[in-house]
């Protein structure tokens, strides 16, 4: 079991957090924002930053290669939807996405959104960590909880249509 703090400073106990979280065990703050057969989307629960949703297989698997023909099209083709609503509903320009398989959670798709503010950070790859951080250390204030769960209704609104 790993002890696991959320952005919103609840502790959870899971052994996969994203198990915890495609099941209902835990909930995501904000709840689910969009479901499909083999996934699961949710505001990231780490980070407060508006549109920051992860994407993850609701079969415990932990490598791409693992999902099966019709887990691969719903994929896609969800990322695709989520995609389309946060430029659409939240003005997100751009978006990194971040998979890895040595995660101590399952298959999963980080979709990080790329906001004006991020940038004193820089712009490659290696200012996420650093935007991650600021957001857990700086943005957990009641305005931005109220951003970030406005964020997740325009996005469910937009997704569950």
């Amino acid at each position: 079991m790993r002890e696991i703090t959320l952005f919103n400073g609840k502790m959870v106990e899971v052994e996969c957090l994203s198990c915890a979280l495609t099941s209902g065990e835990v909930e995501a703050e904000g709840g689910v924002i969009v479901e499909s057969e083999y996934f699961h989307a949710h505001q990231d629960v780490a980070y407060p930053i508006e549109g920051l949703v992860i994407l993850a297989s609701k079969r415990h698997i932990m490598c791409f290669d693992e999902l099966n023909e019709r887990e691969k099209v719903d994929y896609i083709n969800l990322l695709a939807r989520i995609r389309k609503a946060q430029r659409e509903v939240l003005g997100v320009k751009h978006v990194y996405y971040f998979y890895n398989e040595d995660t101590s959670h399952h298959f999963h798709t980080w979709m990080v959104p790329r906001y004006g503010w991020m940038y004193e950070f820089g712009r490659s790859v290696e200012s996420v960590r650093p935007v991650l951080l600021h957001a857990r250390n700086s943005l957990n204030d009641v305005e931005n909880f109220k951003t970030v769960m406005d964020g997740i209704e325009a996005l469910k609104k937009e997704l569950n249509r």
